[in-house]
């Protein structure tokens, strides 16, 4: 199965008088959609843009894998476990949430930033919190992100490159920047694209591109003895 969503069919959120506007790729916040709420482990995908000096004040998170993937401008997070980071184009941040912590994410910079962040639900719930930055990912490294069964690629082709995707029984592409086409589809920035025990499909980039690129396990099946819960992990419409 292969599903295609345009950037025209994301939730539009955020708070454009205070310099925020966000994109939701999944059911976010106040847009309930009970027959989008996730895809393999991931729960959410976001692009958000900060005009300069905004941002989401201390807020918190449990039980979700953050990772961020930055387009332009810079990005400063801080949380409660001490940790103060400016992130970059062409930097990977992950925060493992677990048993709680709190953050805050903003442009301190005087240009806009644009950074595209997703969420993803562990596979198990509780333990310590954790945080760490990847600095200039190199093209095409795997970025694995072990509490939640899922690794990430960027691809970033010149025009007229390809790539096979992952056989992996959930695969999800996000086009950053650029033009690529699948099969006979033709995915621009914003745009995304769901597979689904899908095996030999593949993109070809139509121009100089930018792609992040998913391969997960199926939808997890919560629930028995000692298996914790999916507290926390519906997304509340803070990033």
């Amino acid at each position: 199965m292969i599903e295609v969503r345009g950037s025209e069919e994301r939730y539009r959120g955020g708070d454009t008088e205070v310099g925020i506007e966000t994109r939701h790729a999944f059911s976010f916040g106040h847009h309930y959609d009970p027959d989008n709420l996730r895809f393999g482990a991931l729960i959410a995908c976001n692009e958000e843009a900060l005009a300069a000096h905004a941002g989401f004040e201390e807020h918190p998170h449990r039980d979700t894998e953050i990772v961020t993937w930055v387009v332009e401008g810079a990005l400063t997070h801080r949380d409660s476990a001490g940790n103060v980071t400016v992130v970059r184009p062409g930097d990977i941040q992950r925060l493992s949430s677990a048993r709680g912590v709190r953050h805050v994410e903003r442009n301190d910079a005087d240009v806009p930033l644009r950074f595209v962040q997703m969420w993803l639900a562990p596979t198990s719930f509780g333990g310590e919190p954790s945080y760490e930055v990847v600095r200039a990912l190199p093209d095409d490294a795997p970025y694995a992100v072990p509490r939640a069964g899922a690794t990430l690629r960027v691809w970033r082709p010149k025009p007229g490159d390809r790539t096979a995707l992952p056989a992996a029984a959930r695969v999800y592409v996000h086009v950053v920047r650029g033009t690529v086409t699948l099969g006979d589809a033709r995915l621009t920035a914003g745009d995304a694209a769901r597979l689904a025990d899908e095996s030999g499909a593949g993109l070809i980039a139509s121009e100089a591109a930018e792609c992040l690129i998913w391969a997960m396990d199926a939808e997890p099946v919560y629930g028995g003895e000692g298996s914790g819960g999916p507290e926390g992990l519906l997304p509340e419409g803070t990033s």
